[in-house]
């Protein structure tokens, strides 16, 4: 139809990082800042103004020179991106340490992913509060998912259990799972997966700390390399 653009499919890169800069934004609209160049915001966001520009060219949004981008709409038009526009309930699978952890955050609540429902096939935790929401047991999984209209489940169990977790959710009628266990799960064409393991980022933080001291050691080296000991060129002059 004439005036109006195709929208292109955004990369899978930029999608990564639109919540970055939706919640360095949100802050800034806090604290009440009304415009941001690309470069003020690539600073925050840890990448270059560039990149910022094409990221954001996707939604449409394109600044104007000498202004930048206006905060609050450029806020709007992610969130409206992301279907952040109403709240998104989730149901946490698995009332451990970590269950517990995840539905006591407030920030997913605050961010528009209210938890609907946890579930769990320990006996001895199904009845119980947690976060505010009680515990039924795994058998009620897809009566909590229609009754809620949940389309976000996430694993918080063992990771022996991933899979088996991952497939009676599927079967729920969840459409996107979250799995926060080490175990590489399968799931049927259409099923969106994200994977959150602590373990490997850990890792990450590790090699990195290694290399500074790696560097440190070898910065170390190269000084007292340079450093001549007190009566050793005399000693090489004599012989």
């Amino acid at each position: 139809m004439a005036g109006q653009r195709t929208r292109r499919r955004i990369p899978e890169a930029t999608v990564a990082r639109l919540p970055v800069y939706l919640r360095i934004l949100g802050e800034q609209f806090d604290e009440g800042v009304s415009n941001m160049s690309s470069e003020e915001l690539a600073e925050c966001a840890g990448v270059n103004a560039a990149k910022v520009r094409k990221d954001l060219s996707y939604l449409g949004s394109y600044g104007t020179r000498g202004v930048g981008y206006d905060v609050e709409f450029l806020v709007y038009q992610i969130r409206r991106e992301l279907g952040l526009t109403h709240d998104w309930p989730v149901v946490i699978v698995g009332a451990g340490n970590l269950g517990q952890a995840l539905a006591g955050y407030n920030g997913f609540g605050d961010r528009g992913f209210p938890v609907g429902g946890i579930v769990d096939i320990d006996d001895s935790k199904v009845g119980s509060v947690v976060g505010g929401v009680r515990v039924r047991h795994m058998d009620d999984v897809k009566q909590v998912v229609q009754s809620r209209n949940i389309s976000i489940g996430v694993i918080a169990t063992p990771g022996v259990s991933a899979q088996d977790v991952a497939d009676t959710l599927v079967a729920a009628g969840v459409t996107s799972i979250l799995n926060f266990t080490p175990t590489v799960i399968s799931v049927p064409h259409g099923i969106s997966v994200g994977k959150v393991d602590l373990a490997v980022e850990l890792q990450i933080l590790a090699y990195h700390e290694q290399r500074r001291i790696n560097a440190a050691q070898g910065s170390a080296t190269q000084s007292l390399s340079g450093v001549s000991i007190p009566g050793e060129s005399r000693r090489g002059a004599s012989a």
